[in-house]
């Protein structure tokens, strides 16, 4: 099994491949050996993915730091992947709060996490000047660990309109300069508006996959600049997604024809066993 340092070294290389790599979001340890099993190369926890699967709702502060990082433990554990942590906005307001998640996270075994400007559960965003002090902190913190982290700077109003694509791009600038190594700017809507992203800063830019962007295809997202792409919890949508289809179908039809559009266990149980560590 590759030891912490090599699993860091090689997540940190991969943002700088000559290809995209996607980045799959997983919630347990089952899933982390599907999609290691499928032959993904990295794999991230995922806030949402956590809290559905507790019966909770992402973002309403139903969980912290403590849980996420026994979580990611666990996740960490069971694949010889390197394993990025969705860590929402660090769980903590304060530089010197987010500095401390990051030293935790190393420990649970992440190689590496990403930090949002965003209050969880809260319709704000930390202004400009904090949300870079924040991510300044948790550069300094992240130089002063034994073996790499790749951190990832997130700037999220995009997301419900809180600022425009100016302001994305002016806060990924500067959390580019203030160390960050990777950069994130989550729903950005077309193509153009990535490949924006993508040539205003200096370093690998994340894209959250599968929202419907048109045209999107990992040649396309190549193409417009990006580094990597995550899942988020669109992973934990599709399964919930099925379960709520064939639970509700069974109501409302009193058949079970809903089961015939799944595969079978053989497949997964491959996929899992090929992904186990050995």
């Amino acid at each position: 099994m590759p030891s912490h340092a090599e699993k860091a070294e090689t997540f940190r290389s991969l943002h700088h491949a000559s290809e995209p790599f996607v980045m799959a979001n997983v919630w347990d340890a089952g899933t982390a050996r599907l999609f290691a099993g499928l032959g993904y190369k990295a794999l991230a926890t995922t806030s949402a993915g956590f809290a559905f699967f507790n019966g909770w709702r992402d973002g309403a502060g139903d969980f912290g730091l403590s849980e996420h990082l026994d979580h990611a433990r666990k996740v960490v554990e069971a694949v010889d992947l390197p394993v990025n942590g969705d860590l929402e906005n660090g769980y903590s307001d304060t530089p010197e709060g987010v500095a401390e998640t990051i030293r935790q996270a190393a420990d649970a075994g992440l190689v590496g996490c990403s930090i949002e400007d965003t209050h969880p559960g809260e319709d704000k965003f930390y202004s400009f000047e904090h949300a870079v002090a924040r991510i300044e902190a948790a550069v300094e913190a992240v130089r002063a660990l034994p073996d790499a982290f790749t951190l990832t700077a997130r700037a999220d109003g995009l997301i419900v309109g809180h600022y425009d694509l100016a302001e994305a791009i002016r806060r990924l600038q500067a959390f580019a300069a203030a160390g960050a190594d990777v950069v994130y700017a989550p729903f950005l809507k077309d193509l153009d508006s990535i490949r924006t992203v993508c040539e205003a800063v200096d370093k690998p830019v994340n894209h959250l996959g599968g929202l419907g962007v048109p045209g999107e295809t990992m040649d396309a997202l190549k193409a417009a600049g990006v580094s990597r792409v995550s899942l988020g919890g669109s992973t934990a949508r599709v399964a919930f997604g099925a379960l709520h289809h064939v639970g509700a179908s069974i109501l409302e039809t009193g058949n079970f024809e809903s089961f015939a559009d799944t595969p079978g266990w053989k497949p997964i149980f491959r996929a899992i066993r090929a992904g186990t560590p050995q």
